[in-house]
């Protein structure tokens, strides 16, 4: 570390790589162009190597363009974390990882609860549906769908849903409420197009001994939230699975039909580098997540 400079001879040397001359870099600095150049020689001596070609214009050489981003890097980072530490008021803040489909439809609507009971606590969410890689994302924690094969993972089990149709009341009165499953293959059906961990209308057929090899289908959607919208919409009925759909079975919006039990062979996992699941606002996130999973599989059944 003897070779790491006072930290506003490291600030000429950034402001300084951004302007052709030290007239210019002093007047964003407020101080003079001396000074300027009397910080950036004592920055050459204290690193042993030359980082700019002074002339009627500043260049950097070789040396100062490998270091330039390293050091303009290093007061990015200081000023965001600093304003992060400002805007977190004392909270301590938890980055969450997960599907899109899964924070928009069950933990985002849970969450206030969590704000109310652990106020400490400052999640910041973000989705993605590839793999999680904690070696390349800033999440502390993640919430997968999968079998829970997650090695060097801190790995829980939270919860599995069930499968079952939905349909729009607007859909039933067009088409009328079917009373027996092999009824379906006469209305409009939404499909989910692309591998999934997920069952699809094939395996869901089968598992109530209805045999069919064409479904009535007008559009595939790549999206979990596509095609419950379009069930919303009336276009058709949906193969729902039950975390993607509790707001709309309960306030009307979709009907389930046929209480068939069909458990996703796939469930939700809560994931985190292993050693960090004992610290105290991850202990804390993930009892309640825990415990929140517990009520959903309650209501799965």
């Amino acid at each position: 570390m003897r070779d790491l400079p006072p930290t506003a001879t490291l600030r000429a040397f950034e402001v300084a790589t951004r302007h052709t001359t030290f007239t210019a870099a002093a007047a964003e600095l407020c101080i003079t162009q001396s000074a300027v150049s009397h910080q950036l020689k004592n920055l050459e001596e204290i690193w042993g190597l030359p980082l700019f070609q002074r002339g009627k214009t500043l260049s950097l050489t070789p040396a100062g363009a490998a270091l330039a981003p390293l050091v303009r890097e290093f007061f990015s980072k200081l000023e965001t974390t600093l304003a992060d530490l400002r805007e977190q008021k004392g909270r301590v803040r938890l980055r969450v990882n997960t599907t899109y489909s899964f924070a928009l439809k069950w933990l985002l609507p849970r969450l206030p609860g969590l704000a109310r009971l652990h106020p400490e606590i400052l999640v910041t969410l973000e989705s993605t549906d590839q793999a999680i890689n904690f070696a390349s994302t800033d999440a502390d924690v993640a919430i997968r769908f999968g079998h829970g094969n997650y090695p060097a993972l801190h790995t829980e089990f939270m919860f599995r849903e069930q499968l079952f149709p939905v349909a729009s009341p607007a859909l039933l009165q067009r088409f009328g409420t079917p009373d027996e499953p092999a009824e379906l293959l006469r209305y409009p059906m939404l499909t989910r197009d692309g591998a999934d961990l997920v069952p699809k209308w094939d395996a869901w057929f089968k598992q109530v001994g209805v045999n069919t090899d064409v479904l009535h289908e007008n559009v595939r959607f790549a999206d979990t939230n596509m095609t419950i919208e379009a069930a919303l919409l009336g276009q058709g009925i949906a193969l729902a699975r039950s975390g993607h759909v509790e707001k709309e079975i309960a306030d009307g919006s979709l009907v389930r039909l046929f209480d068939v039990p069909f458990p996703s062979p796939a469930a939700y996992y809560f994931v985190c580098p292993q050693g960090i699941e004992t610290q105290p606002h991850i202990v804390t996130f993930r009892s309640w997540l825990l415990a929140e999973s517990q009520q959903a599989q309650l209501n799965y059944r």
